[in-house]
């Protein structure tokens, strides 16, 4: 026992080491992708600037945004998963119903990455980080000849990584990770995410500084009397949050409609959009970080709309055109900018302190990002990192809750996993593969708690190894109890992981 004991610390040290080698080779590959994609974006924005004294130049700048974007478009032609966000293949790998090689992906990805997103377009470079973070997970897992089990736990490191890295949070990289993604809080999974999203933390903050990527300046905290004023915000948000899911969802059936274009040439569209948009709006453009810091500066409600109104239809014509980039970013600048509309309507009928105005941007954007990925941990943590102050965690919380529950009552559904649910995924029903491990929580009134395991209809040819309850290791048997907290870990046939994820987590839900 104490030999087997001796070897599980030295294969989880292992597995440690391992996942600090993934969080040091995404750090420089997302730091350098950052990079790339900032200077794009400048010379984009400076040769706009040129072209208001020769407008000549305008047509060769329209020509280069369209050739950037027929490249990235005909990289995800000839490999499909690298385009978008990335985040949905990542969840749809952790799940074993998605087999993908690394390279293909990540270069492409990339490439493509940076010339979409660097152009300008309204996306992100969060998910495609948290993509590349991933394929960089898988490299390093087949350089050290991991386990299966292994390679998904620094597959789920990369992403984390990624994150970290595209936003300097690691706490708000490993929660993503475990609360969206991974669907885990296994030990094994948040430790070695959380270490390699240090790592990769660690290694832009060299690279860019330790300034927090949102710096927002403000002193003043939100007076506990006026928090029905976060109540009514979060409401406004899960509202917003809905339409923008339906939006999303459903826009790509318009793209699908154009005879006379190809699925890789949908970015022309986009394309043709953002040359007058960045002619005379250079600072609304890309992910919005920018726009974001100097919001407080605009005290004119409906110009607030208008900009709103831009960026999220922009965002989801760009979204939907099928180029690599992401919304987690273009989310926070929506729900910055909602909480700015909310702020300045609140000071204009003398209900809110100007002052508060910059607390309300901050709120937003972790509610309607809680809305919209339905994941509220994960919001109050990445916002509370990005501006670089704990100030603000309670109202931050109401808000994201609030935004949340409305979202809920409206029918929607977390936006990550109905665009995984959108691939078309193969899953084989023939039993030929190795043997394989998959680790499950046991949740608080789910219908496994409080039954015995021979009580379970567990799917086809699943073993339950181990239960790990708290410190021990219990090795089960039929008449043994499952309890709240416990962690499965259950051996399946590596062909059958995603319909066994499927039916373990129909057995989560809650008794009736």
């Amino acid at each position: 026992m104490e030999s087997e004991d001796r070897q599980t610390r030295k294969s989880n040290l292992r597995l440690l080491f391992e996942a600090l080698v993934v969080g040091l080779v995404a750090g420089i590959v997302v730091g350098s992708f950052r990079w790339l994609i900032g200077q794009t974006l400048a010379m984009w924005q400076k040769g706009y600037q040129a072209a208001h004294a020769n407008p000549a130049l305008l047509w060769l700048l329209a020509g280069g945004v369209l050739a950037s974007v027929i490249v990235s478009g005909f990289l995800v032609k000839q490999q499909p998963h690298a385009g978008g966000s990335g985040i949905p293949e990542v969840e749809l790998q952790l799940q074993g119903k998605l087999q993908l090689a690394w390279w293909p992906v990540f270069w492409r990805k990339f490439i493509g990455g940076v010339l979409s997103i660097g152009s300008g377009l309204f996306l992100g470079r969060e998910g495609p980080s948290i993509q590349l973070g991933s394929t960089v997970g898988q490299g390093v897992a087949q350089g050290f000849k991991a386990s299966k089990s292994d390679s998904r736990v620094l597959l789920a490191t990369g992403a984390a990584s990624g994150l970290s890295a595209a936003f300097g949070a690691p706490l708000g990289g490993a929660m993503f990770i475990v609360e969206e993604v991974f669907h885990n809080f296994s030990p094994r999974v948040w430790l070695n995410a959380l270490a390699g999203a240090i790592m990769a933390n660690f290694v832009v903050s060299n690279l860019f500084g330790q300034t927090p990527v949102l710096a927002i300046d403000y002193k003043h905290s939100f007076p506990i009397l006026q928090y029905w004023q976060l109540l009514l915000l979060g409401a406004f948000l899960g509202l917003i949050g809905r339409f923008y899911q339906w939006g999303l969802l459903n826009f790509s059936h318009v793209y699908q409609k154009i005879p006379v274009l190809p699925r890789w040439l949908h970015g022309i569209i986009p394309a043709l959009i953002l040359v007058p948009v960045m002619y005379y709006f250079p600072g609304y453009v890309g992910g919005g970080n920018n726009l974001i810091l100097s919001l407080n500066q605009i005290h004119a409600v409906n110009v607030l709309v208008l900009i709103f109104l831009l960026r999220i239809s922009f965002s989801i014509v760009s979204y939907d055109s099928g180029l690599p980039g992401g919304i987690f970013l273009p989310i926070l600048t929506m729900g910055a900018l909602l909480g700015a509309v909310y702020g300045q309507f609140m000071v204009d009928l003398g209900l809110l302190d100007q002052k508060l105005v910059v607390n309300l941007i901050i709120f937003s954007m972790a509610g309607l990002f809680s809305a919209i990925v339905r994941s509220p941990f994960t919001a109050i943590m990445l916002i509370a990192e990005m501006v670089g102050s704990l100030l603000h965690l309670m109202p931050l919380a109401v808000v994201s809750v609030a935004a949340y529950v409305v979202n809920e009552l409206l029918g929607g559904v977390p936006i990550y996993e109905s665009l995984a649910g959108r691939m078309q995924t193969k899953e084989d029903d023939d039993y030929v593969g190795e043997a394989d491990q998959l680790t499950v929580s046991i949740y608080e009134g789910s219908q496994l708690a409080d039954h015995q395991v021979k009580e379970i209809a567990w799917p086809d040819r699943t073993l339950v190894r181990v239960i790990h309850r708290g410190q021990k290791d219990i090795i089960p048997n039929g008449n043994t109890k499952l309890l709240a907290g416990d962690l499965l870990v259950l051996e399946i046939d590596e062909n059958q992981r995603g319909l066994v994820y499927d039916k373990m987590a129909s057995l989560q839900e809650a008794k009736e």
